[in-house]
């Protein structure tokens, strides 16, 4: 019992590969443009987050000096009709 191909068999094999190749290359390359979305949109909310983390830093550091000085701000004080 022999394990030889006709050249039929071969060729059907052969493209059967040649299909899973280019499946997988799609989704390849499919995936490679969603990976380099992501990496941008990643910087872009590490941008953010970077900035939002400086904003609060400075409020902070106001606010800690509007303690120091003893100042009250109207918006900190309580409405009248409490």
């Amino acid at each position: 019992m022999t394990n030889e191909l006709s050249p039929a068999e071969l060729t059907q094999l052969l493209e059967s590969l040649e299909s899973r190749l280019a499946y997988q290359e799609h989704w390849l390359d499919t995936l490679d443009q969603a990976v380099a979305q992501q990496e941008r949109r990643l910087e872009k909310l590490e941008q953010l987050s970077s900035l939002m983390r400086e904003r609060l830093r400075e409020q902070y550091q106001a606010l800690q000096a509007g303690d120091s000085q003893g100042d009250t701000r109207p918006e900190d004080e309580a409405p009248p009709h409490y």
